[in-house]
Formats: C-alpha cells, sequence, structure tokens
C-alpha cells in the first residue's frame, strides 16, 4: 500500500483510542465535527425556497470541449454537469455548513465514535433513471470500479477499506483498516452508477455512451465539444425529499462549449447564455455597458463568500532540477510585482492569495508559528525552509519597479548557484537558466486565458534583468491536459479550491506519490514528509483544535515552501445574469457557485 493512499496511525498519539462500549444509531446525516446543522425533520436547505417555480431553461458557457460522458476516466474530457446532474451519492452536501451531509439515495447513515467503520442503509424507493431500483450491488461495484478504474482520488478513500459487507437487503458497511474519521463522508460523497448498465463496456475507455444514472437530469441532445442539454426527468425518484425541496428547478439545463473565455463573453453580451461568471474585476466595471444591460435584461450581483482563498497562480514544478532549490522559488516570487500587475489586471481591486487557507481560521497567518503549530512542525524543521517557523508574509512590491525586491532575488540566485555571465543567468556548468510557461487556450479560473498570457508575458518581463529567459507557450485544451496529467511542464497556471473542512483531497494535491505517479493533482511535484504529517494527523484526529492546528501547519509548509507564485482571489462572485433568474436571498457560507447555481435557482417574472 502506498503513502499515497495511507495516513499514519496517529489517533493514540493524539490520545484518539477508539470508544468502545458505544453503540451506533442511524442517523440521518453526519458532520465532520459535532453533529449536523439540521435536524431530522429539516423541511429543505438553508438556501433553497420550497416554494420556487419549476419550469424553464438555463444556459451557461464553458471554455474548453468535451469527448467523453465519463466524469470519473482519466482518459478523455467530460463536461462537468455530468456528475452535478445526471449521477447520485449516498449522502447530499449542505453547502451552509463547514462540512455536513444527509441522506440521498441513503435513508441513513450509522458510524460509530471512533468512525472504525460506516454503514449506509438504501431508501426502497430510490430508482435510476430506467426505473430499476438502486441496490446495493450498485453500491459496492461503484465503489470498487471507481477505485480499481477511475480517476486517482477515488483509490484514496479506498485503500484504507479493509471490508465491505452487504447488511440485509438495504445495508452496506465498510470497515476502515486506518484512522480517518473524515472517510464516513468521503465514502458518503461517492457517486452509484448502475451496474448492469456497464456490462460489457470498458469502463476505463473514453465515450460517448449515455450512461444511466439516478439524479434529477438525463442527459438530452449533445453535439460533441459544442454542446450538452440536461433534461429534467419527470419521474425522478427522489424530488420530494427534503434535500431536494426548491432544488433543481429548470426543465432543462444547457452548456455551450467555447475556445476561450473572450468568445464565451461576447456569446453571453448576445444574449446566447443565461449566466456568466466574471473573474475580471476590470471588466466587471467597464465592459458591462452592452445594451441589454442597459436595458435591464442583465444584471450584475456581487455574491460573499465565506470559503478559505484558495491557491492560484504559477506554478513550479519542482520535478524540474531548475525549481528544485527553494532559493531559486524564492527568487521568482520577488521578481513578480504583484502589485504592479494586480493594478494593470484588475485596477487593484483584488486581494493576494496570501496562502492556501487564506481568508479563514484555518490561515497559517502573519506571525511566527506557536503552540501546538510549532510542535507539530518542529520534528520536521531539517526539511522545511529555514523560515517556516518564523514570521513570514508574501513579498510586496517597493513601487520602485519593484527594485528591492530583485535585489533579494539577485541574492537567492547566487546563493543557490546562478551568476550572470554576458547578461544570461547560468549555473555552474554554464547552463542558462531558461523555462517555459505552458498556458491552456482554455484557462479557467481568476485567470482566464488571456488574462494569464498578459501576466505572463509581463513576468517575462520582469526576469530579463536578472539573464532569465522565461518562453510561454499556449496550447489548445487537450494537449494541455494531457501533458498536465503527465506533469510535462516547467510551470503552469492552476487553481486548488480549498473548503472550511478540507479532508482526504489534501494527499491527491500534494502527497508524495503525487510527485512521481501521474495523475494526480500534485502539479508542483511537493515531496514533503512534513506536508504528509500534518495531512495524516488532520484526517486522524476528532479534536476541532488539533485538526486547525494541523491545518494552519500544513498551510505554513506548503506558503513558506514557494511552490506557487500566487495571484489575486475574489471574495465575492462577479455574477451575471438574465433579469428573470432568481434565487433565495439566504446566500450559503460556500457562497457562489458549487451547489448554488443552477440548484436552487429558478426562471420567471
Amino acid at each position: 500500500m502506498t503513502r499515497w493512499f495511507r495516513a499514519l496511525a496517529l489517533a493514540l498519539v493524539a490520545g484518539l483510542a477508539p470508544v468502545t462500549g458505544v453503540v451506533a444509531e442511524p442517523t440521518h446525516g453526519i458532520a465532520m465535527y459535532g453533529a449536523p446543522s439540521l435536524p431530522p425533520d429539516f423541511v429543505s436547505l438553508p438556501y433553497a425556497d420550497p416554494e420556487a417555480p419549476k419550469g424553464g431553461t438555463i444556459v451557461f458557457g464553458e471554455a474548453g470541449s468535451f469527448d467523453s460522458l465519463n466524469p470519473y476516466i482519466l482518459k478523455g474530457h467530460a463536461p462537468s454537469g455530468m456528475q452535478s446532474h445526471v449521477f447520485e451519492t449516498l449522502m447530499a452536501r449542505n453547502w451552509d455548513e463547514p462540512f455536513g451531509l444527509y441522506g440521498l439515495l441513503a435513508e441513513s447513515i450509522e458510524t460509530p465514535e471512533d468512525r472504525s467503520w460506516v454503514e449506509f442503509a438504501l431508501r426502497p424507493e430510490a430508482r435510476f433513471s430506467d426505473g430499476s431500483p438502486v441496490t446495493v450491488d450498485d453500491v459496492i461495484w461503484s465503489m470498487q470500479t471507481m477505485a480499481e478504474q477511475g480517476l486517482p482520488k477515488y483509490s484514496n478513500a479506498w485503500k484504507k477499506v479493509a471490508k465491505v459487507e452487504k447488511v440485509g437487503d438495504r445495508g452496506v458497511r465498510f470497515t476502515f483498516d486506518a484512522p480517518d474519521a473524515e472517510l464516513p463522508l468521503v465514502i458518503g460523497l461517492r457517486p452509484i452508477l448502475k451496474k448492469a448498465d456497464w456490462d460489457g463496456v470498458d469502463f476505463a475507455a473514453s465515450s460517448l455512451r449515455v450512461p444511466v444514472g439516478s439524479g434529477a437530469y438525463t442527459v438530452g441532445t449533445f453535439e460533441p465539444g459544442r454542446s450538452i442539454t440536461f433534461v429534467r426527468n419527470p419521474d425522478y425518484w427522489g424530488r420530494d425529499l427534503p434535500i431536494n425541496r426548491g432544488v433543481n428547478n429548470f426543465d432543462a439545463i444547457r452548456y455551450e462549449f467555447y475556445l476561450d473565455s473572450g468568445v464565451m463573453f461576447q456569446a453571453f453580451t448576445a444574449g446566447q447564455l443565461s449566466v456568466y461568471r466574471e473573474t475580471s474585476a476590470a471588466r466587471w466595471r467597464t465592459d458591462y455597458g452592452f445594451p441589454a444591460a442597459r436595458d435591464g435584461e442583465v444584471v450584475q450581483e456581487e455574491i460573499p463568500n465565506g470559503r478559505p482563498s484558495g491557491m492560484e497562480g504559477f506554478v513550479l514544478n519542482t520535478r524540474r532540477p531548475i525549481f528544485a532549490d527553494w532559493r531559486v522559488r524564492d527568487a521568482l516570487l520577488h521578481a513578480f510585482d504583484f502589485e504592479f500587475i494586480n493594478q494593470t489586471q484588475t485596477g487593484g481591486a483584488l486581494p493576494r492569495r496570501p496562502s492556501y487557507f487564506g481568508n479563514s481560521r484555518l490561515a497559517m497567518g502573519d506571525g511566527p508559528a506557536e503552540g501546538r503549530v510549532r510542535a507539530l512542525l518542529e520534528p520536521f524543521a531539517a526539511d522545511l525552509t529555514p523560515d517556516a517557523l518564523d514570521a513570514y508574509a508574501l513579498p510586496v512590491s517597493d513601487g520602485a519597479r519593484n527594485r528591492g525586491n530583485l535585489r533579494i532575488a539577485r541574492a537567492q540566485l547566487e546563493a543557490a548557484g546562478w551568476t550572470v555571465r554576458d547578461g544570461v543567468l547560468q549555473n555552474a556548468e554554464g547552463v542558462p537558466f531558461e523555462f517555459t510557461v505552458m498556458l491552456s487556450s482554455a484557462q479557467a479560473g481568476m485567470l482566464s486565458a488571456g488574462q494569464s498570457e498578459a501576466v505572463a508575458n509581463i513576468f517575462a518581463a520582469a526576469l530579463r534583468p536578472l539573464g532569465i529567459t522565461m518562453h510561454v507557450e499556449t496550447v489548445d485544451a487537450a494537449q494541455y491536459n494531457l501533458r498536465k496529467n503527465d506533469y510535462d511542464y516547467d510551470v503552469i497556471v492552476n487553481a486548488w479550491n480549498q473548503s472550511l473542512s478540507p479532508g482526504n483531497e489534501q494527499m491527491l494535491y500534494w502527497g508524495r506519490d503525487g510527485a512521481r505517479t501521474p495523475g494526480s493533482r500534485n502539479y508542483a511535484g511537493v515531496d514533503s514528509p512534513a506536508v504528509e504529517a500534518m495531512i495524516d494527523d488532520m484526517l486522524a484526529t476528532r479534536d476541532p483544535a488539533e485538526f486547525t492546528a494541523a491545518v494552519q501547519a500544513l498551510d505554513r509548509v506548503l506558503t513558506t515552501g514557494r511552490y506557487v507564485i500566487p495571484v489575486w482571489y475574489a471574495d465575492r462572485a462577479l455574477v451575471a445574469h438574465k433579469a428573470d433568474l432568481h434565487h433565495p436571498a439566504h446566500i450559503p457560507v460556500y457562497g457562489d457557485w458549487i451547489g448554488w447555481l443552477p440548484e436552487v435557482w429558478w426562471q420567471g417574472d
């Protein structure tokens, strides 16, 4: 069993010996810490309107293309709507609490205090779209197949499952072999597919075959790479569940695909799209004077959120020898004049991502490591950067063409063995400091394709006085995804979203196996025993204070490791939409997108 899929048994170290003699009871929901916020008799999600009208069509735009309808494998690229509209999970998430789940395909969940196992009871009325019942065999087959043939993230939890048992006609129990308080929730969020639908079909092969799901929508018409429509199933089995009241209100949800975000924005201004999520604060202020906006047919909303900043920026592939030395990465970080770039690209309207869990109680903060955070990290001090336990903050430009930071950059490069000869930065062997930033023509995130290129070009110009040559290469989405999965790049732009309850996905993002095994999201090649130990501690503990300290320590190791040169983030979403689209007044803590738009929106006067 590899380290990527195994957490250290730290529970006893943290004083968390399994509780004996405690009888588990079936319940309607589960939270990562404490009790779930919604009671057993809740009527609907707090951010949904049970009286919302049904009907209408909403049209989204997506950058890129699609050539598969299987979203759970490495091969091909499937529309994101396949996961959110067609397939379902045992439990469903309430996006108005850090991490709480409630029954969907399962009517109840049962787990002991130590969470050494979890048992789900399927709803007898649960059905796939073809009318066949959802069975325990479907659940077990889905879990095993995705772990063995699906995306790497599905193996992460499954390799901690020691045993799977049927319990009666509708029950299934998973027993774990490693302490991990999140595992019952992770298993509850695994998608359930119909086993018989895949008989004789290669699950791992990319295909446009329409699969059978149990969700509120089925696949309607589609044109590969261009558009796909999801049609609400009038016979959907779960429409009256409390978790679904006021949800899934549109008769049809269509996605149109575009080669780049610029073309997609023009389609929105022309009325071809219903919604546009703006990532440019500058364009939000200046480019919304088109006729539909002036006439009130399009409205602009700023939607607040309370989630962590996450991380997005220029990712330095430390598998490349040129970026292996932290001092080199620090030099590039100092050479990146964020204040100037932010002013040119957003008008200075957006804050910088201070760390991976910034804008939350999980952030490392600007001061030195103290208390439990320091105690967790001190055993790994020799493997950390020299300033990892000290007060640390990202460099700030001095406003004079970044001269002060460039001096620091030169000093760091010289300390790492790089010197300038004839205007070219070289190492002791005479190899010039030269690298390429690979961008996607369908770049998504706060940095669109065009903006990524503009920022990269400014960065390249800033590096020339240091004797560094930086190339910028833009490739199509298919080639980009292939090379990204194989770690075949020097630098890319990537975003990692974070939640208030990080868990097993952190091993996928930063685990040491991902530094060598293709297909993870460890794009920087992080290979740190301290990172893995902090993730292990975070996963093993049930103590909220210990959890917070472990995440703050993880945040500190990643941030001081200088793996990513961060850009800005939005502490609110900029959403423009047609005036006939509406949503409840209450906004969930995670805010603006996942589980909210289009789920609880509706169309009306």
